[in-house]
This record gives structure tokens, sequence and C-alpha cells, in this order.
């Protein structure tokens, strides 16, 4: 059993797994070929905008559905735990349509519905979008929807599902504990009623925020924040309460936390993080990199203007960001890996560099690799 193998891994090893984003073909090859030999739990979290299912037409990623992003996975190793990031309302790409809550609460069951048939185990359930006048009792009456609708639904597709639960968008700071102990409270009396498992994980707010190429939550601060608890002090406190429930914490947006930030999660306690456009980046920069060291300048241009001009960096500047055209085309590198001029441009690089026998797809996994194994060391995963 998943659940199972997850929580004997974590008390054994004393650690704090990593779930990873799938940001692109490359970093997927390189997290199965990664993981090929290890014997701990590998997670693969999807969000809806990274691959959605065939009926809702597909994700950024590889222009992958999740029924072709699952065949891939499992068919390279089936030991991979495929999971769900952010499924609920108004999180696919269809979000700057028109705001319709109950047809987003219809296409989150269509993508829901494909997530369980193609095997994914592990299914966030994030109804915190667009929310109205009561957002508190708005968003668990969403996921308690959505919660009974993929149980009932995964028990009569005979597939055995697990949830993590989350209702708020990350701010950089912490959860208080009475919200945490009254949506926990409530989840369980719903799953009592209704006999249901209680989740997995709970999505616990301890201080994380990327914005740009870094963290700039509280967590990795070396100095305190007026009116916040310092995470040695809340995380604990977080803890104690998902224990009361038998619930694991699990922190999202934990991409560039420090290495000695890191290996401070397995101490204070912390089950289980995310981290997806680090690895992104980390590939944008790579891919830069080397077609600067070859001389390829006018590809490195061309990747640099594509990029930019996405504007899908927008989204993750600082409030009067100092951040130079590259630095913004680095941080929106991966949106455009799936795009025709992007795979024309790195196909010629390819072609170039196997004429010096250089593998281009080669060094690029190889640099994701060293990115995974930073997190599998620090986080106490392996040794």
């Amino acid at each position: 059993m998943i659940d199972k193998q997850i929580r004997d891994y974590i008390q054994q090893k004393r650690c704090t797994l990593m779930c990873a984003g799938p940001m692109s073909k490359n970093f997927v090859d390189a997290f199965i070929s990664y993981h090929q030999k290890k014997r701990f739990p590998s997670m693969l979290i999807a969000s809806r905008r990274q691959i959605e299912t065939q009926n809702l037409n597909h994700g950024y990623v590889n222009n992958w559905s999740t029924e072709k992003f699952s065949s891939y996975v499992q068919k390279k190793n089936n030991n991979i735990i495929l999971c769900r990031d952010h499924g609920g309302p108004y999180q696919g790409l269809s979000i700057n349509k028109k705001k319709n809550l109950k047809v987003e609460m219809e296409n989150a069951k269509i993508s829901f519905k494909s997530d369980i048939d193609n095997n994914f185990r592990i299914i966030h359930i994030d109804p915190s979008l667009h929310l109205g006048k009561n957002p508190f009792k708005e968003s668990l009456n969403r996921l308690f929807e959505l919660y009974e609708f993929c149980w009932s639904y995964a028990k009569k597709k005979g597939k055995k599902i697990f949830f993590e639960i989350g209702t708020e968008e990350q701010t950089g700071s912490t959860n208080t504990p009475e919200e945490l102990e009254l949506t926990l409270e409530l989840t369980q009396q719903f799953c009592k009623k209704n006999k249901i498992p209680t989740p997995l994980f709970v999505v616990v707010q301890s201080g994380t925020l990327v914005k740009e190429m870094s963290n700039v939550g509280t967590f990795d601060l070396p100095f305190r924040i007026e009116n916040q608890l310092p995470a040695e002090i809340s995380v604990p406190q977080m803890i104690k309460i998902c224990d009361k429930y038998k619930v694991m914490m699990k922190a999202h947006n934990c991409d560039y936390l420090s290495n000695v930030a890191l290996k401070h999660h397995p101490y204070l306690g912390i089950h289980a993080i995310n981290v997806a456009p680090e690895f992104g980046v980390i590939e944008s920069k790579f891919i830069y990199k080397v077609l600067k060291s070859y001389k390829l300048n006018l590809l490195a241009n061309k990747f640099v203007d594509l990029s930019y001009s996405s504007m899908k960096w927008k989204k993750w500047m600082k409030i009067n960001s100092s951040a130079t055209v590259l630095d913004k085309a680095l941080i929106a590198g991966h949106y455009v890996f799936s795009l025709n001029e992007f795979k024309d441009l790195y196909h010629e690089a390819n072609l170039i560099l196997k004429r010096k026998k250089i593998n281009f797809d080669d060094l690029i996994k190889n640099e994701l690799i060293n990115g995974i194994q930073r997190y599998t060391r620090n986080l106490g995963i392996e040794n």
C-alpha cells in the first residue's frame, strides 16, 4: 500500500520526502532514470496546467495529456507514484475564461476522473481560487463535493487513491494552528460521516514562497519577522495537530531553499515537500549556458527572445523587481519547451553538438539529476 510505504519510509529514515513537478520531458526522463534503482517512494506531482486530460485539451509540458503522460511514465518505471497537484475549479488552463463555478467544478471532475482512470494515486484537491464572501465555508463545500466524487468514482473503478488537501494559496508566512485544527476537524467529521478515508497529506504554509529565482518566504530568513512565529516554533505546533488527526504535513513552494533550510525539514518533522519551478529554471539556465559556451549565440538569443516574449515570467516577479530580460527569459524557459519554435532551435543545436560528439540530452539530464540529488541528500531521503 502506497500510504504505508510512504509513512514507513519517512519514519524509518527520519526524512522529508520530495514530490517533483514534471517540468519538461527532459526532467521526467531524468527523474525516471535517477529513481530506476532507488527504493524510496518517488512521486511526480503534476498541476492541471502542466498535465491535463485530453478531454480538456492538454497541458503545456511536452503537450502531454494525462493519458499520454501516465502511459509514458508507467512504461519506463511503474514504481513512480503519479500525483495530482492543485486539482480543483479554476486550476486548469481555462482560468482566464468566464469564471462560471458550475462549469469549473464539472471540469475539475472530468480532470479527476482521468487522473483516477490513468493510475494517479495521490489526488490534491485545492478549491482555493475565486472564493466569495465566506471563503472558508465555500472552500470546504467545494472540497467535500470533490472529495466524495473522487472517492466514489475510484471505488466504482476499483482504484485505490489517497488524498491531499489544502485550501489556501501560499503567502510566504505560516498558517495559524486554529485554522489548521478546524480544517482537519471538519474534514475528519465529513470523512467519518461518508465512510471515506481521511487525507494522507494536508498542505500547511510553513513560510515558503517562490518569486523569480529565489525563495522569499520566512522559512529561510536569518532574522525574525514581526508578528510571525519562526518555523522552528510554528511548524512543530502544526505537526502536533497533524499527528492528532493522523495526517502528514506537506509544504509547498520549497524551491530554492538553502541546503541548511532543507536539512532543517526532517529535524522539524515535515513529512514531504513540493518542488517544481526550480527544475525548469535549472534546465533553462543550462541550455543557455551550453549554447553560449559553444558559440551558438544566434540560437541562444532565439531562446531568450522566445521565452521572454511568452510573458510567462510575469507571475513570478517580485515587487519593484530588478530582474533583467535574461533573468525573465530563464524563469519562463520551461513554458516554451513544447513550442515548435523552441523544438526547431533545440534540434539545430543538437545536430551541431552531435558533430562535436556531445550528447545535449544527456548533459541536460545529468544537470537535472544533480538538482534532484541536492534535495534527496539534504532532506535525508538517501545518504
